[in-house]
């Protein structure tokens, strides 16, 4: 069984910082993708950023040049530095975790808060 435990959420000025974590425990292959999303109150989730085992990365285009995703494999953490914080940044984030062999199994995180406001 494979758990993600996310961190690093919390209310910021516009303009502001702020990096998310997400460490995964479990059976962690060594070739997967990890992802980061959000959904923002009465809208639909959606795809923020990725990073693959190999560490090609992409990114939505609302959010690129403002957010950098990482990875650090030897403590299966994934994170999400974002930088100039715009209040329709405002949402709740999930990491997800892509993997398998054969088939492919998707793991999300709980959530954690972000809210960009003055």
């Amino acid at each position: 069984q494979v758990q993600l435990v996310e961190s690093g959420g919390g209310l910021v000025q516009p303009g502001g910082s702020l990096r998310l974590s997400c460490a995964a425990s479990g059976s962690i292959f060594s070739i997967n993708t990890w992802g980061w999303y959000r959904q923002a109150p009465g809208k639909q989730r959606e795809w923020v950023a990725a990073i693959t085992s190999g560490g090609s990365t992409n990114y939505a285009d609302s959010v690129k040049g403002r957010f950098t995703i990482s990875r650090d494999n030897a403590k299966n953490t994934v994170y999400l530095q974002m930088n100039s914080l715009k209040p329709e940044d405002t949402a709740v984030y999930y990491c997800n975790l892509r993997q398998g062999i054969g088939r492919t199994y998707i793991y999300w995180g709980q959530g954690t808060q972000v809210t960009v406001s003055s």
